[in-house]
């Protein structure tokens, strides 16, 4: 014991010391970052606060031959990197743009929407038209504004997906498919069909909210608004085709050959680097009346991606939901005297996080604040991955609920811009 007094009385005096020389050094340096923290998000939640928004449904017509290739342009359009002054950044607070993709079915109703600033909506019509010139492209309002939290009549249920390996792993896609080639409609095989008739099975009473948030990839620095550099995917992709190519090496003159996985990996990535990226987050949302609630509709939305997924390659898992983990409701069960395990608590705790999922998904928000990186990290996706889950299908899918207008009508409005 006085031998462990004594080293504490010799080691404090120094700790003492370092302090007193480190502190004025670290104490502005801390503060300095606290400001640059605090001041973006206010001048950004100021600026978009000030930004006009609208939302945009897409309806498809009975017949539609295209590709998600299609899609894939018109994803290209959104691919907006917003070049910004030092002034526009730390003082007026601009920042790239983003979009929302959404797949909502209401009530067995499944309907294709697009949310984005107004100053992009001109430009998304004529893309879009450009490539299905026979969809109807309207200004609606916000589905999101009739539902408010009350769970004396309504049950929520939402969660976050993520990539199940790192971002340079593409996930399964329309040309691993082979949707690229122009089949026969019979002969085609959507991956998109068995997410569709999962969104046209809701009953009276039910919905499902699916919102796919993309923000252009680039390298990111001081003039965007980071004070610590964010690197391009494309670098973290080579380094990992080196990786499968240096495991594949015996020694310095020979390498063994490659398994089909390794090949695929190889392929499949080396293809993902020549496509345009985007930064993502995908929710899904399940609101039901309490008389409707099926617990099955939320297994069915924890997997609803899974059709995308590939076991050499990536896919979709399930990331962050409102509801309390499996360990989480055993603990309670075990341990009800403890005040963070009492039902009262947990259920307070989970009406917090429904009402902040609700808030986050109505006002679109990830990338920025008020609700930035929300329970989440964004992932990486390319345009062929996202026209992939998010695309207008052909005849394929027949979910009868599948709203469709008639395939001849006029074209498009003359004066639309280029």
């Amino acid at each position: 014991m006085t031998g462990l007094l004594a080293t504490a009385a010799t080691i404090i005096p120094v700790i003492l010391k370092v302090l007193l020389i480190v502190l004025p050094i670290l104490l502005p340096a801390f503060l300095i970052w606290q400001f640059f923290v605090i001041w973006q998000k206010y001048i950004r939640t100021y600026y978009i606060a000030n930004t006009e928004f609208v939302l945009l449904e897409i309806k498809i017509p009975k017949e539609i031959s295209k590709s998600p290739l299609a899609m894939e342009v018109v994803l290209t359009s959104l691919y907006q990197t917003g070049s910004v002054t030092y002034q526009d950044t730390y003082w007026v607070g601009k920042m790239k743009p983003w979009f929302s993709l959404e797949l909502v079915s209401m009530e067995g109703q499944v309907r294709f929407f697009i949310w984005t600033q107004k100053r992009y909506k001109d430009m998304i019509e004529a893309q879009i038209y450009g490539q299905y010139e026979n969809v109807e492209i309207q200004e609606v309002e916000d589905y999101t504004s009739q539902i408010k939290r009350n769970p004396e009549e309504i049950f929520m249920w939402g969660t976050h997906y993520k990539l199940a390996k790192e971002d340079v792993y593409p996930i399964k896609t329309y040309v691993d498919y082979k949707l690229e080639a122009g089949d026969e409609e019979e002969e085609k095989v959507d991956p998109m069909t068995s997410l569709i008739e999962f969104l046209g099975s809701m009953k009276k009473g039910e919905q499902i909210w699916i919102q796919i948030l993309i923000k252009a990839h680039k390298k990111e620095g001081l003039r965007e608004g980071r004070l610590i550099k964010k690197k391009d995917w494309k670098e973290e992709a080579e380094e990992e085709l080196e990786e499968i190519r240096e495991s594949m090496k015996l020694d310095e003159a020979h390498m063994r050959i490659a398994t089909e996985g390794e090949k695929n990996q190889i392929f499949s990535i080396e293809r993902s680097i020549d496509k345009l990226a985007f930064d993502c987050m995908i929710r899904g949302f399940y609101i039901a009346k309490n008389a409707a609630f099926d617990n099955g509709s939320i297994t069915a939305l924890i997997g609803a991606l899974r059709q995308f997924n590939s076991n050499s390659l990536n896919g979709f898992k399930l990331g962050w939901y409102t509801d309390h983990s499996d360990n989480a409701k055993d603990r309670a069960a075990l341990l009800p005297f403890l005040p963070f395990y009492r039902k009262s608590y947990m259920d307070k705790k989970r009406a917090h996080y429904e009402e902040e999922m609700l808030e986050a998904y109505k006002m679109r928000s990830f990338f920025y604040p008020p609700y930035r990186n929300f329970e989440g990290e964004p992932f990486i996706l390319t345009t062929e991955e996202i026209a992939t889950i998010y695309h207008f299908p052909g005849m394929v899918a027949s979910t009868p609920t599948l709203a469709r207008i008639p395939s001849k009508k006029a074209a498009p409005p003359p004066n639309l811009p280029i």
